[in-house]
């Protein structure tokens, strides 16, 4: 098993450009004192439609890490994968986020769950966890209707890895298993069924992305009750720790917060909570990146300012198409969209406002942000185009990059 470090960060790069810029963002973070290791994550979606390889994103991490000297660990995250997508990952990735979100709710075998419910009878009554206040009470029924929906998926996990292991000839790598996109949230009980279940399992999964209340769109901030999501963070850190300990699970598991990028209103919150247990954290970005791109094409002005223009009307015209896959992870109101006549008029400054995410300016437009967020497909058709103003325009570029994911991300997450 390779162990992960305590505190991880992943970052997302569509067009594997921006791999220096990422890092700088991790030597300033280290020079402020938070040892943060790097995770380039790109899921295979992403790679279909940028048209890229996984050892594209291999080849543009080492080169970062070689170009700055990085000394401390990175990773390479298979994100998202499952039994049809993995394969293509394995001789380049050393972290696999198996993703069994389409197992949850799949009825599991009648005597399967009689058998776990039967190893597990410490479930049921009334569990008492530090660092969570109330008891936990279950009742026989009640653990039977959470492994009735959760056992299948965590099986699903341990054949993934176990694939995983067999196809590399080793288990060298870190596991995550990713129950987060589903509807609903899962309480602490469930979240304790899964990890017991994933114990029997047998592999040492490190990290774990539940699913938490409230809305977790891409690109932009938390929608719902920060103080709830405090409780539910709180009470999976404490529950973690209790099943390390029960289930012989690694003592490097932690939670992972798959954020979709830009939750600025909970980082507080899980840094209190860090500091308060010494727990680790891996949390994962979108495409902020990408928007980071655009931002620097519109601050560079004349001919890069334009192509950026080009791209929203592109996306504009094409919204429902480029929607309609991220649907549950994007609230778009076209009524809130400027149109694109609009936007040829816009200076840098205009574009620019809109676009980053500085909720304190008026300009500020979570829907263009939204809509852009899922729009790299356009730039992705333009081919050269787009990559060659990348390349002309990479000091612009890599500014707001590094800027983007150190000063908004890093530094109240890790620093304060």
């Amino acid at each position: 098993m390779k162990e992960i470090a305590k505190l991880t960060f992943g970052v997302g790069d569509r067009f594997a450009h921006q791999a220096e810029a990422q890092l700088r963002a991790f030597e300033l973070c280290k020079e402020a004192g938070a040892d943060v290791i790097p995770v380039w994550n790109k899921s295979n979606r992403e790679h279909l439609i940028v048209g890229s390889e996984p050892s594209g994103t291999r080849a543009a991490a080492d080169a970062a890490v070689q170009a700055l000297g990085w000394k401390d660990d990175y990773l390479l995250d298979a994100d998202h994968i499952n039994f049809e997508t993995v394969d293509r990952y394995l001789p380049h990735c050393d972290f696999y986020t198996l993703d069994v979100a389409d197992d949850i709710g799949s009825p599991a075998d009648i005597d399967e769950v009689d058998a776990f419910c039967a190893r597990h009878r410490e479930l049921q009554g009334s569990l008492k966890i530090p660092g969570i206040n109330d008891p936990i009470n279950t009742t026989c029924e009640d653990i039977r209707n959470i492994a009735r929906h959760f056992l299948k998926a965590t099986q699903k996990a341990g054949e993934l890895y176990r694939h995983i292991a067999e196809k590399r000839g080793n288990e060298d790598f870190v596991a995550e298993v990713s129950m987060d996109e589903t509807d609903l949230p899962q309480t602490p009980p469930a979240l304790l069924v899964i990890l017991a279940a994933l114990g029997d399992q047998g592999f040492p999964i490190q990290t774990i992305a539940p699913k938490f209340t409230g809305r977790f769109n891409k690109g932009v901030d938390y929608a719902g009750d920060v103080a709830q999501f405090e409780r539910e963070f709180n009470a999976d850190l404490a529950v973690i720790a209790h099943a390390i300990d029960a289930y012989g699970l690694p003592k490097t598991l932690k939670l992972s917060v798959h954020s979709g990028s830009d939750k600025f209103s909970i980082y507080q919150p899980i840094r209190r909570a860090l500091a308060r247990t010494g727990a680790g954290l891996h949390i994962k970005t979108a495409g902020t990146t990408w928007l980071e791109e655009l931002i620097g094409l519109a601050e560079a002005g004349g001919e890069a300012l334009d192509l950026a223009k080009h791209i929203y009307a592109a996306a504009l015209d094409k919204r429902e198409a480029l929607c309609e896959p991220y649907a549950t992870v994007i609230d778009v109101d076209p009524a809130r969209l400027p149109t694109a006549t609009e936007v040829t008029d816009w200076t840098s400054e205009d574009y620019t406002g809109a676009l980053r995410h500085d909720q304190s300016n008026p300009q500020y437009n979570p829907h263009f942000r939204q809509l852009l967020h899922v729009g790299f497909k356009v730039a992705a058709q333009l081919g050269d185009t787009y990559t060659g103003a990348l390349k002309a325009h990479a000091e612009v570029i890599g500014r707001n990059v590094t800027t983007n994911i150190y000063d908004r991300h890093m530094k109240p997450l890790f620093i304060g």
